[in-house]
């Protein structure tokens, strides 16, 4: 790719998009990420947009090279540094030298249509001077993520510039330093040029520093802008002065998180009755903000923290991410045999890792770069809690993380915050499976007492059919691509506590009509189950257990046990979870089967449920 011009960049934006067929259904493949630069020269100013080479396979792995300072800091690996392991940096010191990296060559950029050129240069990169510009197109207010297209005085129209981390007005703002901005009469969305007033707010760092002669010559050459803008720097200087303001070290206060998401991240409903939060990503997150939104989801990140603590945080995380993979790369053959629980951690790692995702892109082919930290993360996790090491399921967990971090630190660091959650499922008294499996089984006796009744007469009361699902949050049965939208639904933990056992009885309640007309025994029963991987709805499903989520919050007296599982607060809870009757034998308010009462909440043409409409369904639903 071409290097940007030279000149002094004052606004430069990643994550800006051009949609390379809006038309056609939406496809991440026709989604063009690229970098918006406005570079200050020294008669002119110029707008830069040019592609990233962001293709999603195990090439854009990134390889860690060590600094001076002893930190790993991670670059992207050079095109001539292809051969894994045997190019180093020539301050790689000795005791780091055993901890080998992946490093190789990046495939040629093949993103949506946005091929490249024999110059380098991609077919979808453009730059144009402001003084070119005619005027700017904005998207309508709430509208999904928003979008600039620039028209040109020779009226040329350049791709829209979709904005996915938000921050479109920071650049309308950078532009009327430059150039005035005015509302067209007859669209508001319209900002048009007014070249003849350019300069007026324009300004410079450069004002007090610079030589006499240099702002001579310049002052000569056009008094009006230099004029016009220098001095109204001085302005521009002292108000900020007086506002100290300096966006990267401030941090945002909590209740500013809602719209900052709202902005950041298509498609997210925030509620805000109570506090900031997600309510329901409707439709999943793009892969760019991915990589940064499940770092806070995750809880590697902390939500109130400044760009300049996470930045400081990923470095100590690096250097400790590494001096634990050092541990065990510097273990002997010797050694090893000496150390069985080491010896047998690494012979089960290396099955697994083996047999994982290995028809997904990113993990197939022999000798695969994403197989290679597949396993020496799990390895290093070892290291980090030695007493879990390495149990089956593990890599099933950490593949999408890898997969969607590109990066084998913050991979590691997402995994470990992963596994706090999951811990007890893999602990050798798996207390966490038979909780989940009692929790599920009161779950779905309220929902549906007649279908419990059933599987306990066919042996299957304990729910072991659903043990998969609830060891692994569902990896095996639905495709990758659902699995990375449904965990980051349950990882907002709303819209309550335990959202994945909602999940499971929406599951059995679509399989329960033909599990119960066939007779289905234990083994049928198992076997149907099994079956269904990469059969279900990923969106019926969703739609499905959010409705049972709200049913429950609507049940006058939901029984204490069930209000427990799900996080709701009752007032009016009753102790006894299993019948549904209070002491004196009175039936309660929540129907005898709950199922019978949902409908699935309805969709609206955005993707996203109509709030109104699907609250006047819910307090009409009656028992069947």
């Amino acid at each position: 790719m071409a290097a940007p011009p030279s000149g002094k960049v004052v606004y430069e934006q990643e994550g800006v998009f051009i949609h390379s067929s809006c038309g056609k259904n939406d496809d991440q493949d026709s989604l063009i990420p690229g970098v918006l630069r406005v570079i200050e020269k020294e008669n002119e100013v110029i707008v830069d947009w040019r592609p990233l080479a962001d293709t999603l396979d195990a090439s854009n792995i990134l390889c860690a090279g060590k600094d001076s300072s002893s930190v790993v800091e991670w670059t992207q690996t050079p095109k001539e540094k292809c051969s894994r392991g045997t190019d180093r940096p020539v301050s790689y010191e000795a005791e780091w030298d055993m901890v080998t990296t992946v490093s190789f060559k990046k495939k040629p950029h093949s993103n949506g249509d946005a091929t490249t050129h024999a110059n380098g240069e991609s077919k979808w990169s453009f730059q144009f001077s402001l003084t070119d510009l005619k005027s700017i197109k904005r998207n309508k207010e709430g509208m999904g993520w928003s979008y600039l297209v620039f028209c040109l005085k020779d009226d040329v129209k350049l791709p829209a510039l979709h904005f996915h981390h938000g921050d479109s007005k920071l650049l309308i703002k950078c532009l009327e330093k430059h150039v005035v901005l005015n509302e067209s009469p007859q669209d508001k969305r319209i900002l048009l040029v007014n070249s003849q007033n350019k300069s007026l707010s324009q300004s410079f760092e450069n004002l007090f520093d610079e030589s006499s002669y240099g702002l001579l010559q310049k002052l000569k050459k056009d008094p009006y802008t230099v004029t016009m803008g220098r001095f109204s720097k001085v302005t521009n200087y002292i108000f900020d002065s007086f506002r100290l303001s300096d966006p990267s070290s401030q941090r945002r206060p909590p209740s500013e998180m809602a719209d900052f998401l709202n902005d950041a991240i298509p498609g997210l409903k925030i509620n805000q009755q109570e506090e900031p939060g997600f309510e329901v990503i409707t439709r999943g997150l793009c892969h760019t903000l991915r990589k940064e939104a499940w770092k806070f989801l995750l809880g590697y990140f902390p939500w109130n923290s400044t760009k300049e603590e996470r930045a400081n945080l990923q470095k100590r995380k690096t250097d400790e991410y590494f001096r634990m993979k050092l541990q065990w790369k510097s273990v002997s053959e010797e050694q090893e045999k000496r150390n069985s629980r080491l010896r047998d951690y690494r012979s089960l790692i290396e099955k697994d890792v083996n047999r994982t995702d290995r028809t997904n892109k990113f993990y197939e082919g022999e000798d695969n770069p994403g197989l290679i930290l597949l396993h020496d993360i799990l390895m290093t996790y070892c290291m980090y809690d030695f007493d879990l090491g390495y149990v089956q399921g593990m890599s099933d967990l950490l593949s999408p993380l890898l997969y969607v971090m590109e990066n084998e630190v913050d991979a590691f660091w997402c995994f470990v915050s992963y596994m706090d959650q999951m811990h007890q499922n893999f602990e050798e008294q798996m207390q966490g499976m038979k909780t989940q499996l009692i929790q599920l089984s009161t779950l779905l006796r309220l929902l549906d007492s007649g279908f419990c009744s059933y599987l306990e007469s066919q042996d299957s009361g304990y729910l072991y059919f659903c043990f998969r699902w609830l060891l692994i949050r569902f990896k095996r049965e639905f495709s990758f691509q659902d699995i990375l939208r449904l965990w980051e639904v349950m990882w907002t933990e709303l819209p309550c506590q335990n959202f994945h056992l909602l999940l499971c009885c929406a599951i059995l309640e679509s399989e329960k009509q033909q599990i119960m007309d066939k007779h289905y025994g234990f083994n049928e029963i198992l076997k149907h189950i099994n079956e269904l991987s990469m059969k279900i709805d990923v969106e019926y499903i969703l739609c499905k257990a959010e409705a049972i989520s709200m049913q429950m919050m609507n049940c006058k007296e939901l029984p204490q046990a069930v209000s427990e599982i799900l996080g709701i607060e009752s007032s009016s809870a009753t102790p006894d979870s299993d019948t549904g009757e209070d002491e004196s034998g009175a039936v309660l308010s929540c129907p005898t089967s709950l199922y019978q009462s949902i409908s699935t909440p309805v969709i609206a043409a955005n993707g996203t449920r109509d709030s109104t409409q699907q609250m006047s369904e819910t307090q009409s639903l009656t028992p069947a």
